[in-house]
């Protein structure tokens, strides 16, 4: 079959400071030193594509670089071959986009260009995706990284991945957050996925706590931005603290209208609801008393139980993140066509090493199991549907196979995961880092299993806690 992008011309060898260079699909001529060395010692051996317009100029339609190369190495002539051609502009960003990639493959942002070209010309996504033969989904994501002023210029200016830039896109307006997506996407690309979640994770947060805090400001409360400290002189007294003259304690009921209400908003987790502490600032003059403590704090945190603290929050949040992308991996990994060469070897290990957590999510119905391969599983008593996809596709049993013991060990992990590791969580995320997998830094904290760890978490281990200290996303205690 011939090639409808060939055309019967003719070699022509001429001066390539007389050929036009046309506007193509690279964003920039890269000439390494090398490059122009090697042409100006062995000449173009590659003929150039051109053609000539009603003037008789010739035009570069592939082979910018050469031109280039040949003009800086001062050679008197080059090969050109020489094609009658219309103006048509996709015809021509195609021909360069097919030309460059056999030779020295564009870049992202120059298949960003090159797409939002195309769609300008008014081809579809799908059109586009088969012409040039990229993936639908690719074609998309340049399409709308061209339109957003921030991602098409950190494309280019970064030499970010096309999945990079498009991840900007929901930051825009966010410029501190942009910034600091841009610096781990050119430093530490491996963590590029975990700050990108961690981020959204972050804005969703922050929105819970924006409309909490506008929900009490508009019923009268005076909000905090910060959590007021039992200890501080003056102080607003919680509400927790206080009793009725009858001795029953204080509703949010009985202080509706009262003035002086206040409050402080925490926020967590996303798709959470806020946390609210309230406060009143002159409870005696609301006619209510302080209830006799029996088992107050015995005074303020210590330096070192604030930092403990604050770090135990930050990678409990880190984990929440974590978990989201690590999950979506291995959705992706499990669809895969050609599974790893070991994947016997880490199914032997599901059955013996992580028996109890595999065991007790077979025996729950292997829900995550389902999810991680798009799966939706039915009610607790009906038919696993795992086994109706190894019915209908013999070929899937290792998948399906896979997918309950990564499902079930996955299941087994929590945010204490890291700060308890045992030896078997230690393997599991080893080998998710074998296969390709980018652990987030505190998950790196889960394989870095200090000689003492014990092999199972002792039965009497503090789930959330740390030396006495509450989780601190459950805790009053304030930060002072």
């Amino acid at each position: 079959m011939t090639n409808s992008t060939a055309r019967m011309g003719t070699i022509e060898h001429l001066d390539p400071n007389l050929i036009v260079v046309e506007a193509n699909v690279r964003t920039a001529a890269n000439l390494p030193r090398e490059f122009v060395a090697s042409i100006k010692q062995n000449g173009v051996l590659t003929p150039i594509l051109a053609r000539r317009d009603e003037q008789g100029t010739v035009i570069v339609r592939a082979g910018q670089r050469r031109t280039l190369a040949a003009r800086e190495a001062g050679l008197a002539t080059i090969p050109a071959y020489i094609v009658d051609a219309d103006e048509a502009t996709v015809d021509r960003i195609v021909v360069q986009m097919v030309e460059n990639d056999h030779r020295e493959a564009v870049t992202d942002a120059d298949r960003v260009a090159a797409f939002q070209q195309l769609a300008f010309e008014g081809l579809t996504p799908a059109v586009i995706a088969k012409r040039t033969g990229s993936k639908p989904a690719t074609v998309k994501a340049g399409i709308a990284v061209a339109a957003s002023s921030t991602a098409a210029s950190a494309i280019v200016s970064h030499s970010l991945t096309l999945d990079q830039a498009a991840a900007l896109i929901e930051f825009e307006g966010d410029d501190e957050t942009v910034s600091d997506l841009i610096d781990v996407a050119t430093s530490r690309p491996e963590q590029f996925a975990h700050a990108t979640q961690r981020a959204r994770d972050d804005r969703a947060v922050a929105l819970i706590k924006a409309e909490a805090t506008a929900d009490l400001i508009g019923r009268g409360f005076i909000v905090f931005d910060r959590e007021p400290s039992y200890y501080e002189a003056g102080a607003p007294v919680r509400l927790s603290e206080l009793v009725t003259v009858d001795g029953a304690r204080v509703t949010l009921e009985d202080i509706t209208d009262t003035v002086g209400r206040a409050a402080y908003v925490r926020a967590y987790r996303a798709g959470e609801e806020a946390s609210v502490s309230y406060f009143l600032t002159d409870f005696k003059a609301a006619g209510f008393r302080k209830e006799t403590s029996s088992g107050a704090a015995s005074g303020p945190m210590t330096e070192e139980q604030k930092t403990e603290r604050k770090t135990l929050i930050a990678n409990n949040k880190a984990w929440a993140s974590a978990e989201v992308v690590r999950r979506e991996w291995l959705a992706e990994f499990l669809s895969r066509k050609t599974l790893p060469k070991d994947t016997g070897k880490v199914i032997a290990q599901g059955l013996t090493v992580h028996r109890s957590a595999v065991g007790s999510a077979v025996t729950n119905g292997s829900v995550l199991a389902h999810v991680l391969l798009g799966i939706e599983r039915g009610g607790f008593w009906d038919v696993d549907k795992l086994a109706a996809l190894v019915e209908h596709s013999p070929t899937k049993a290792q998948h399906v196979t896979l997918a309950v013991i990564l499902g079930g060990i996955e299941d087994s992990t929590s945010k204490s995961t890291w700060r308890y590791p045992d030896a078997s969580k230690e393997l599991y995320f080893q080998q998710l880092a074998a296969w390709g997998y980018g652990l987030s830094d505190v998950e790196q904290l889960v394989v870095v299993t200090p000689e003492t760890t014990a092999t199972e978490t002792p039965d009497d281990a503090p789930g959330d806690n740390v030396e006495g200290v509450e989780d601190a996303e459950s805790e009053d205690q304030p930060l002072e």
